[in-house]
């Protein structure tokens, strides 16, 4: 059986996917956001299956606004809904998305040494939850 989703079905993937290691980048400025999203993105774009050909590409064109908070209110909820749909349409792929995620946000905390700051960690239990909402 072949999934075909929709090209927004797609840019809610792409949106809570990339976003998420934004956010992960955003609350590990204090350390180095470059490699925090360096090796979150790697994570993304090492996905297989049908997520890995979706989130092969960031989203082009999408404003994620001017504070932390403006992008965790896109970001969060287009998580809960990537999942939601994923469910729906292809429920193997749901969990592909949620372990591709879950990999990406601890990437992107492994520039830390040690153990990950309070701030990241705070913002991956925040994505976290926005996965499992769903």
């Amino acid at each position: 059986m072949s999934i075909t989703l929709s090209d927004q079905d797609k840019l809610t993937l792409r949106i809570a996917a990339w976003g998420a290691v934004s956010l992960m980048s955003a609350a590990g400025a204090a350390g180095s956001a470059h490699k925090v999203a360096t090796h979150g993105s790697i994570a993304l774009t090492s996905a297989t299956g049908l997520v890995g050909h979706v989130l092969t590409k960031a989203p082009k064109g999408v404003k994620y606004g001017k504070s932390v908070a403006e992008l965790a209110d896109q970001v969060l909820p287009a998580l809960t809904e990537a999942v939601s749909l994923l469910r729906q349409q292809a429920p193997a792929e749901a969990d592909n998305f949620r372990r591709t995620v879950i990999v990406a946000i601890e990437a992107a905390a492994r520039p830390q040494q040690g153990e990950p700051s309070p701030t990241l960690a705070e913002m991956a239990r925040k994505i976290t939850g926005a996965l499992d909402a769903a």
